[in-house]
Parts: structure tokens; sequence; C-alpha cells
């Protein structure tokens, strides 16, 4: 599965982005907007709402608890300084998406047992779009988390996030990872259309 960031561009606007993304047959959307204000991010997303709805295309928004719960949107993301997931379940309800951010395998084991819906680990690799950036991973340490908390019994879908580009979807999804997010490889694609539709087809590919 391949899950969309959005990230502010000289490029495209938001919508554009993830009409993008949406046509190249992505249909996990996480509206991130980290410097802007709750009512920047709700105009946003009442632009988003309708190509999503009609395309079956998940909705997730970063941080925002409150508008997710207001929209009804899918689902929301939640970094380490957010609110507490668990919180999150309670005012959103039992159908809600809710994914975390992890980096370590600690970070994930402390949710064994919890109404969590996948864990975000990364970075990857270094990122532009993402300040605060915790400790590059790489593969080898994606793929030593992935065995650490498998090991533990836990199932939770993990998706790697974090300057992936095309050429790392093979070895993360051989690394055990359920999914990918991309965001900047998308963007700054000469044709982010068919960029997005390739990786879909390696993910399909690699699935088969």
């Amino acid at each position: 599965m391949l899950q969309f960031i959005t990230n502010q561009s000289d490029k495209y606007s938001i919508a554009e982005e993830v009409q993008m993304a949406i046509e190249g047959g992505c249909r996990w959307i996480q509206l991130r907007m980290k410097d802007a204000t709750d009512e920047e991010v709700k105009e946003t997303a009442l632009e988003l709402i309708p190509m999503c709805r009609e395309t079956d295309t998940f909705l997730i928004i970063d941080d925002r608890v409150n508008l997710v719960n207001e929209l009804k949107v899918s689902g929301v993301h939640l970094g380490k300084s957010d609110m507490n997931p668990l919180e999150a379940r309670e005012l959103l309800g039992p159908h809600a998406i809710i994914g975390v951010t992890a980096n370590t395998s600690d970070d994930i084991l402390k949710y064994k047992g919890k109404d969590i819906d996948y864990i975000g680990l990364g970075p990857y690799k270094h990122t532009d779009t993402k300040k605060n950036l915790s400790p590059v991973l790489g593969l080898d340490g994606i793929k030593e988390i992935i065995s650490t908390v498998r090991n533990h019994g836990m199932d939770i879908p993990i998706v790697a996030i974090g300057g992936i580009n095309i050429d790392d979807v093979q070895p993360l999804i051989k690394s055990g990872v359920n999914g990918i997010a991309v965001s900047g490889a998308i963007i700054n694609a000469d044709d982010p259309v068919l960029y997005t539709s390739e990786i879909m087809k390696k993910l399909l590919d690699i699935r088969q």
C-alpha cells in the first residue's frame, strides 16, 4: 500500500498534488500542513474531501484530531508529540484510522494490545519534508525493528516513511514493511501521475 503525504510546494497546490496522486492510483492520502492554522488545514481538507470520496480514497489528517472529528474524514496520523492515540480513539470512535509515528522498536511495542491501526516507521533516509528529524534508520534499521516487533507477537501494519523513492520500494517491501509513505519523490517527479502509477505497479508486482 502507498500513502501519499502532502507537502507545501512551489510547483503545485496541495489539491493539485492530491489529484495527481489519486490519478496515479494512490488511494491513501495524508494531509500534512505542520505550519498551517487549523482554519487553513480545514479549508484545504474541504477541497480534498470530494475528490477522495469520489475515488474511494482514504483521507487522514496529520495531528489535528479536532478537525478529523469535525470533518469526519477517515482518520488521523499522530506524531510523538501529538495527542495520545488512545485519547484520539476515545474521541474519534472505533471506525477511525489511527496511525502513530515510531523510530524504535520500543516506540511500537508500547502499543501492543492497543487499538492502533498502523505504524509510520522512519525516517528510512534523510528527508527535507520533515523538521526535527529522528535518527535515520536505513534498511538494516528497519529490518531489525520489524524483526523485534514481530518476535514479540505484534502483527500491526508497518509503513516505512522518510526520503523514499521508487528504487526503495522493492527492498523495503522485502524487508517486511506492509507499505510505504511517499511525499517529495512524487511531488518533485517530472510527471507525478506517472511516477505514482509506477510505484503502485511495483507494489502490485511484488505482492504477486
